[in-house]
């Protein structure tokens, strides 16, 4: 059972002879896929069977493929290919809030696919992506048409414009067919060159005179769906002149002056492992990641750090070496070393390390990370980490009393203080949000998409 990588063990029924012998009559098991980089061999040849009970359209068939191809993350399954209700939305936690939203108006019985596309797909992974779910609502002919939501989340670093370059080439192939199925598109979307993508899609609509609605952030995420069910009437469109920033909040009248209610006395202090960050916090960095270090040194600086939050990385791959970073309009220089080890002995302020290693080995390095007492928070960015291995790599945690963050993360924020990894996005974002400072609100998201929502609903509705 622990050899092979087995997630699930049923025997059922079991039977009792006369002589007191117990007999299995039937058994049931469930093999943890992700562990098929170790155990693909012992395995042997699996029939993995059909999700949903059926097999797959080619349609899906392809997707997966691509799936599998790709770093992005590619997923599509049909639900009712004859629905009116079409959704291509960029983020897992996204899709699944959108499939809700659809099902919650009344419109479950026309919701016609489950999917998503995140993890920074390529313009042509894209274009495919598009053009296949395009494919599969041109099959079939509604006299009232159909509706195509293309929604999502604010992106943490996928690029918007580059994947709205590839639906823009999926629309122009389809064009004439969209506008003969009378198929209306709504678009709401965010993130990194959000601005750009969004000109260049309704650029594209009045060209090929498809009258695609487009929204950003400064609509909430799920805000389309009614308008394009006809449910609402329809909001103005985004201004596509300049970035959504900061929202302007009327201060609220009162009768009076409120006299403040007596302080509630604080509760006792309970027993965590995550360590408070601070403004003097420092982190190790575990993998070549430029981008997310420079994004978290942009966060640093705009929080006015006296120092950068990252102190050095760690790339087992070259020599040590220095590496040139800006903080501020100033280039600094930070060390990069070839194992744990010495950046650890290097480096003994540092109390969080943030692992980007790939699934395949990421276990191994986390494991030798939380050897070092310093080592007080880890954060496992990558996805795809076994079940057995999730598992031990959390009891190690516990019995060390080391705060984990992850696997399968995008990494967390306190604003004013520290941010891991890419989480809150871009710099737009971040300021948009108002990330960079303290605030009131604390929260624990499943969805990286998600949270950055929550952080724009939350800045837009307090005083951020």
């Amino acid at each position: 059972y622990k050899d092979l990588h087995f997630a699930y063990l049923e025997i059922n029924p079991l039977v009792m002879l006369s002589d007191n012998t117990v007999v299995p009559l039937d058994m049931a098991a469930k093999l943890d896929e992700t562990a098929s980089f170790l155990c693909a061999q012992k395995w042997g040849e699996v029939d993995w069977p059909p999700p949903f009970g059926r097999e797959a359209y080619p349609e899906e068939a392809l997707i997966r493929d691509m799936d599998g191809k790709t770093g992005a993350s590619l997923k599509l399954t049909i639900l009712n290919d004859r629905g009116r209700v079409w959704t291509m939305v960029a983020g897992g936690g996204a899709s699944v809030v959108y499939a809700d939203t659809v099902a919650d108006y009344g419109w479950g019985h026309e919701l016609a696919n489950y999917g998503e596309y995140s993890g920074a797909p390529t313009t042509e992974e894209t274009f495919l992506y598009a053009k296949t779910l395009l494919s599969l609502m041109l099959k079939y002919h509604h006299p009232e048409g159909k509706f195509l939501i293309i929604g999502g989340g604010i992106a943490n670093f996928t690029d918007v414009a580059a994947t709205f370059t590839g639906l823009i080439k999926a629309l122009e192939h389809y064009a004439d067919e969209i506008k003969e199925h009378k198929i209306k598109i709504w678009v709401r979307r965010a993130g990194p060159n959000y601005l750009e993508g969004l000109r260049k899609v309704k650029a594209a609509s009045d060209k090929l005179g498809l009258g695609v609605k487009v929204y950003g952030p400064e609509t909430h995420v799920t805000a389309v769906v009614p308008m394009a069910l006809g449910l609402q009437e329809a909001l103005p469109e985004a201004d596509l002149t300049t970035t959504a920033g900061p929202p302007v909040r009327k201060l609220i009248p009162t009768a009076g002056t409120k006299v403040p209610a007596a302080p509630k006395p604080t509760p006792p202090p309970s027993k965590h492992t995550i360590v408070t960050s601070t403004p003097e916090t420092r982190a190790i960095v575990y993998g070549m990641q430029m981008r997310a270090v420079q994004g978290m040194l942009d966060f640093d600086f705009m929080c006015k750090r006296k120092r950068p939050s990252v102190e050095a990385m760690v790339f087992p791959f070259a020599g040590n070496h220095l590496v040139k970073f800006y903080w501020g309009t100033e280039e600094i220089l930070m060390p990069v070393y070839t194992t744990t080890k010495l950046a650890v002995q290097k480096c003994p302020e540092a109390s969080v390390f943030i692992n980007f290693a790939s699934f395949r080995s990421v276990h191994e390095t986390s494991l030798e990370a939380m050897e070092y007492p310093s080592i007080k928070t880890l954060a496992i960015i990558a996805e795809g980490v076994p079940e057995q291995q999730t598992r031990e790599l959390i009891q190690t945690a516990e019995r060390k009393g080391i705060g984990m963050i992850g696997p399968a993360t995008v990494g967390g924020i306190k604003p004013g203080c520290l941010r891991i990894g890419n989480t809150g996005g871009m710099l737009d974002n971040v300021v948009m949000s108002r990330l960079y400072r303290p605030g009131s609100v604390a929260y624990v998201s499943k969805s990286g998409g998600m949270s950055n929502e929550l952080n724009n609903i939350v800045c837009r509705n307090s005083n951020g």
